[in-house]
């Protein structure tokens, strides 16, 4: 058959096999003109086309084109072509310096080996997109898979056996799919961030801080505060932030874990996307992205994901507890200190456009729900103890405040002035459980209860090797329940 013979159907299905076979991406524009009888904008498909290729040799065997996550991420984040001023630089380095004297006033916990930085949003991308990737790869794999399976089932049964050689490439294209609208988000959320510690997780490298200059402006914004009050706010908070994660390194592995313990269990709501996929219409492709922006392929959390988004946010909410009890304390100079602290609270209260559209897209949403009792706690204990035994309780994992400890500050201080006075705690259910066990009475506690049945969950193997290091002075002897 002549290709001027064909139909526009197998024009499209020769167009499949070209971009299956690594072509270079130049396809022919009078056989792309053809489709014209499928309803369909030859320039769109031949741009979607190059971007498929590429997205193709770029994603490996069934993998994910995180590089065009990258890649958008980037070019959001530096369209503005500014950077950091010699005078934001020096601005920012006065203020860290000064931070770190009154930290050192407030908290036990020693300062950072690394020097702080006045980071680009570009540069505040760079830093932090390998742990983005790490909490939205198991939703990029499901919606992938389950593209794959949709787009098979909605295929004409002519191009079935087109289709079933095209699975690793519909694979592809749904993580990169998933991976542009990540790269949006983090783009976006890049001119939203005040500071490397402003989501409240760990998301910068071990033991760098930084403050991002070009967002001052938002987060001044109707505050009527000199500028150089807030850089110093800022940078007393984002310390004591990075200062913790390094001093507590097991932290950093579980909050990590409580994360995808979370994305583990998020799945993609097959019947919504076959029903997209039934009605998907080449010349709208906008309506997969506003369906990943809006979450309308993940569907209502299972109840195992609402119990571990619950730990997740009083494990977010005891550390931003401590965070603000020490910034208070610290910036407790500055005229404005209240007003600022204020300011933070509502901004991680409500969160930004880019903070909302990524609980969209991944299911969860950074929200410390009891950052004020959390406070309320560790104001408390540094009341009744000090400044020394409050920072203690980050040695090890065992010695944290539970869920249990926000609810009732008054106990967590009682056993606290009970170890200060050198008195034995009392026993719990932990410590009943192993008593029985070396007698032989019974096996071992159940797999997944977390230390003195606090229901936080297994600890990261190794989570307490760090904490006999440099930073936190703990010694095995001390790794005593409280």
């Amino acid at each position: 058959m002549a290709d001027d013979d064909r139909s526009p159907e197998e024009e499209f299905q020769e167009l499949l096999r070209q971009l299956l076979g690594g072509g270079s991406g130049e396809l022919d524009a009078e056989q792309l003109s053809r489709l014209s009888g499928m309803n369909i904008d030859p320039a769109m498909m031949q741009t979607l086309m190059q971007q498929l290729q590429g997205a193709f040799a770029a994603g490996g065997e069934g993998g994910i084109s995180w590089d065009l996550a990258k890649r958008q991420a980037l070019h959001i984040a530096n369209q503005d072509g500014l950077g950091v001023t010699t005078g934001q630089r020096t601005d920012l380095d006065q203020a860290f310096a000064l931070a770190t004297l009154w930290l050192s006033e407030a908290t036990t916990i020693s300062e950072l080996s690394a020097a702080p930085q006045a980071m680009t949003r570009g540069g505040w991308v760079e830093a932090t997109l390998p742990f983005w990737q790490e909490l939205a790869e198991p939703v990029a794999t499901s919606i992938a898979d389950a593209l794959t399976e949709a787009l098979q089932e909605q295929a004409p049964e002519e191009m079935q056996n087109l289709v079933q050689g095209a699975g690793r490439l519909m694979r592809t294209v749904g993580g990169s799919l998933f991976a542009s609208q990540l790269g949006q988000v983090v783009g976006e959320l890049s001119k939203e961030v005040v500071s490397g510690g402003d989501v409240g997780i760990p998301i910068m490298p071990d033991g760098i801080a930084a403050i991002l200059p070009q967002n001052f402006a938002d987060f001044g914004r109707d505050l009527e505060i000199p500028d150089d009050q807030l850089a110093l706010y800022a940078a007393v908070r984002e310390l004591a932030h990075a200062r913790l994660f390094r001093h507590a390194r097991w932290l950093r592995l579980h909050v990590i874990s409580q994360i995808t313990e979370f994305a583990r269990g998020v799945h993609v709501d097959t019947e919504a996307l076959e029903d997209l996929a039934s009605r998907f219409d080449p010349s709208e492709p906008e309506e997969l992205r506003r369906a990943l922006e809006s979450g309308a392929l993940l569907p209502a959390r299972s109840d195992a994901q609402d119990a571990a988004l619950a730990r997740l946010e009083n494990l977010l909410a005891t550390v931003e507890g401590w965070v603000d009890v020490v910034t208070e304390n610290a910036a407790s100079r500055l005229p404005s200190a209240d007003r600022m602290a204020e300011a933070v609270r509502r901004r991680r209260a409500v969160g930004g456009p880019a903070e909302r559209a990524l609980g969209s897209l991944v299911g969860l949403e950074l929200r410390p729900r009891r950052l004020r009792e959390a406070a309320a706690m560790w104001r408390a204990v540094t009341d009744a103890v000090g400044v020394a035994a409050r920072d203690s309780l980050w040695d090890y994992p065992d010695f944290m405040p539970s869920a249990e400890d926000i609810d009732d500050p008054a106990g967590l201080v009682a056993r606290l002035e009970a170890r200060a006075r050198g008195e034995a705690p009392e026993p719990d259910e932990m410590d009943d459980a192993l008593a029985r066990l070396l007698a032989g009475e019974e096996g071992p506690a159940e797999p997944g209860e977390g230390p003195a049945g606090r229901g936080e969950g297994p600890v990261e193997p190794g989570a307490g090797d760090s904490a006999g290091d440099e930073d936190s002075g703990a010694s095995p002897d001390d790794h005593r329940p409280v």
